[in-house]
């Protein structure tokens, strides 16, 4: 895997590329970003948003409860009503099931996973349930690129999350065909601060745990 300031560099000479060929007239291409609610979003969106045709994914089973799901993804879509850079992206919300999140990390035969905390085996498999879905969907409706907002967050492997971008542009992009993955780390060169900048303008909520019941669980003993 790549270093993460051969990340920030390939992230920036791929964004330069693609301004130099709008600048010769050709069109946005387009992008699947996706999303796990509106302050990780937020910085995102606004950098991508010059060059791409950005269409969000909001697809995170692992989010518990389905209130707390459900608060997140209508917190989203409110903020990209009223935020410009957003305000033409179009939003695609797959059918929420939190088995598919249990089954996806297995922690049905290997409950010492619960214990886990963030950036381990646990929250990687969580990683490449989310992307594999999104990436899925991508490929199906031709879309050029494809990434993640996982990354704009201190708490979340990067590292990792461009690993599995990797591997899965391997397995949907066949000679030349499907969505690439675009390499990034959205918290450096001040993201995650920018993003906190816009959750304030917005006053939008920011929760206090990643999603999952793991990861409430841990706060919840943290605050005790």
């Amino acid at each position: 895997m790549p270093a993460i300031r051969s990340v920030i560099q390939q992230f920036d000479a791929e964004i330069q590329h693609i301004r130099e060929e709008i600048a010769e007239g050709k069109t946005k291409p387009t992008l699947l970003l996706h999303v796990c609610c509106g302050p990780c979003s937020s910085a995102v969106i606004e950098q991508l948003a010059e060059v791409f045709q950005v269409t969000l994914y909001y697809y995170n089973p692992n989010i518990y409860p389905r209130a707390e799901y459900e608060r997140r993804r209508d917190e989203l879509q409110a903020f990209i009503k009223s935020f410009p850079p957003a305000m033409e992206m179009g939003l695609v919300i797959p059918e929420y099931d939190s088995a598919e999140y249990y089954k996806g990390i297995d922690i049905e035969h290997e409950p010492e996973l619960k214990s886990q905390p963030e950036k381990q085996e646990r929250c990687r498999r969580c990683y490449l349930l989310r992307m594999e879905r999104a990436y899925e969907y991508a490929a199906d409706h031709n879309f050029d690129y494809i990434t993640t907002a996982l990354s704009i967050s201190p708490h979340k492997d990067s590292v990792a999350i461009n690993a599995i971008g990797i591997q899965l542009q391997k397995k949907y992009r066949i000679e030349g065909h499907g969505p690439r993955f675009l390499l990034a780390d959205f918290k450096k060169k001040n993201g995650f601060k920018r993003s906190l900048e816009i959750s304030g303008e917005f006053s939008l909520y920011r929760q206090e745990y990643c999603g999952c019941v793991y990861s409430m669980n841990r706060l919840a003993q943290s605050n005790k």
